[in-house]
């Protein structure tokens, strides 16, 4: 048998988004010269794609650099290929704290077609985050009364809002219709259907670094397009999708003179390629639905189970370009509020009739010089995936009344429309993950752990870095950068 170094290693990489890109490059960079990447589709980043809206560039998937500071590996990125303007990379931009939160200038209007002043939703939103921030602090202390943050959340506004409220009880009916909205919200930030299904004790491990959230100027894409640039042109290998992965393989792997493998990737085409370590970057949501079929063997019930718990759910952006805007100059989020919604709720009863309920409203892309007159609505859950299955002409119908009924303007007419449809993308299925009821950080640990376990003969032959293991995509970077040195400890500090 042929014996081959560490660095000669045949290494393969499932998936060409962010973290499959930044997997390659470390490798390659500390002497890994045996590296692809395979990716299903004809494009890398996954689910960082720009598009465009006539003469202007959108976000379809990723949109913003969360927490960008110092700490934060795809901001540093970002500032070393000169992708941001000057604002975004200042030390006073870096410092600001918002909490996961980004300050926008809000206009919010109501089902009536009346817009409601700060002196009505600035209360209600204060309120709103103060139970925000109580429901993560659970994660330290435990204790948590309630499964969700959703039924916590509920239930701490049935207790606390009549004396919260008391001074000024005539408008206690449009706060409450106020304090869906924000929940419906919370669906979209949380990438779930309910926050009924988001668990309390988790909720709090979610941390967030400085900085104000911030845009690439030339679109996301563009921060891939660099990272692609730093590696040969050979390395990814496109339109492969993955069948199955044969891990704690016997036999010889193919094409191979003498020499064992212990992993065959079979791709859908037929190709078969041999390796002595995987890196599995796919979406949850993809593992989700095809784990039973995507590992041969399966994979052990640990990590099985925890991929079942673990949340993984749907939010889509509606863009809307307009020949004129109809909102406030400085207004940076349009909030949608239906009057008739008193009861506590995020989820609509019936989604092929009333899915447009479940669309929290719009931010205002800017700067205008860049991005035209154009709004981004924002919509989670089931509602959404339902919204994917409809012609764009329904869509544009369904939103373009929503915006009459809310303004009061019947002359509002959209110029374009272009949505995502990221639960119908058969290799995202989905947009991202959320700590769902009966979720913790083990089932996270669960999924980053290698495979073959630990206790076995056999060298690690498996990693599995989900793309979707954390909120922030800047936690794939970190957490992904100390997994490899760790698993493969012959290469040098990669941070």
């Amino acid at each position: 048998m042929a014996l081959r170094s560490a660095r000669d290693s045949q290494i393969f990489i499932i998936g060409c988004g962010i973290s499959g890109i930044g997997a390659a490059q470390k490798l390659l960079k500390h002497g890994f010269h045996n590296v692809h990447i395979i990716e299903a589709t004809a494009r890398s980043g996954g689910r960082i794609r720009t598009g465009r809206l006539g003469d202007n560039i959108v976000e379809i998937g990723a949109n913003w650099i969360h927490g960008p500071s110092k700490e934060n590996p795809v901001f540093r990125l970002a500032c070393d290929y000169q992708l941001l303007d000057k604002e975004s990379m200042s030390e006073e931009n870096q410092s600001i704290d918002i909490g996961g939160h980004p300050l926008f200038v809000p206009n919010w209007f109501t089902s009536s077609g009346q817009k409601l002043g700060p002196e009505t939703m600035g209360p209600v939103v204060e309120f709103f985050m103060k139970l925000l921030e109580r429901s993560q602090q659970f994660h330290d202390g435990g204790g948590e009364p309630l499964p969700s943050v959703g039924e916590f959340v509920k239930a701490e506004v049935e207790r606390l809002a009549p004396e919260e409220w008391k001074e000024n009880q005539a408008n206690t009916a449009i706060k409450m219709a106020m304090i869906n909205t924000l929940l419906k919200l919370e669906c979209c930030v949380s990438g779930t259907h309910t926050m009924d299904d988001v668990g309390l004790g988790a909720f709090g491990m979610y941390k967030t670094l400085p900085g104000l959230d911030c845009t690439f100027p030339g679109g996301y894409e563009g921060l891939i397009d660099h990272m692609m640039k730093e590696l040969p042109k050979d390395v990814v290998l496109y339109n492969k999708p993955v069948k199955c992965i044969h891990w704690n393989y016997t036999k010889n792997g193919p094409k191979t003179t003498g020499t064992s493998f212990p992993v065959t990737i079979e791709c859908v085409n037929g190709e078969k390629f041999a390796a002595d370590h995987v890196i599995v970057t796919v979406p949850l949501g993809y593992l989700k639905k095809h784990q039973s079929t995507f590992l041969s063997p399966p994979l052990p019930l640990h990590k099985s189970h925890s991929i079942q718990r673990m949340g993984f759910g749907t939010n889509n952006k509606i863009f809307l370009e307009f020949e004129q805007p109809f909102w406030d100059e400085d207004c940076e989020l349009i909030y949608l509020v239906w009057e008739d919604e008193t009861h506590l709720a995020d989820v609509v009863s019936d989604i092929n009739m009333f899915w447009i309920r479940k669309l929290i409203g719009f931010t205002v892309l800017k700067p205008t010089e860049r991005y035209g007159h154009v709004l981004c609505g924002w919509i989670a859950g089931r509602e959404s995936e339902y919204m994917e299955t409809l012609s764009e002409l329904e869509v544009l119908h369904s939103v373009t009344q929503l915006l009459r009924i809310f303004t009061g303007n019947p002359t509002i007419t959209p110029r374009k429309l272009l949505r995502s449809q990221w639960f119908h993308d058969p290799y995202s299925c989905g947009s991202y993950t959320y700590v769902a009821k009966g979720c913790s950080g083990y089932d996270i640990d669960n999924l980053a752990e290698p495979l073959p376990l630990k206790g076995s003969n056999s060298k690690v032959q498996l990693l599995t870095f989900c793309q979707c293991l954390f909120k922030q995509l800047v936690f794939i970077l970190l957490y992904k950068q100390n997994a490899i040195c760790g698993h493969f400890p012959f290469t040098l500090t990669l941070l």
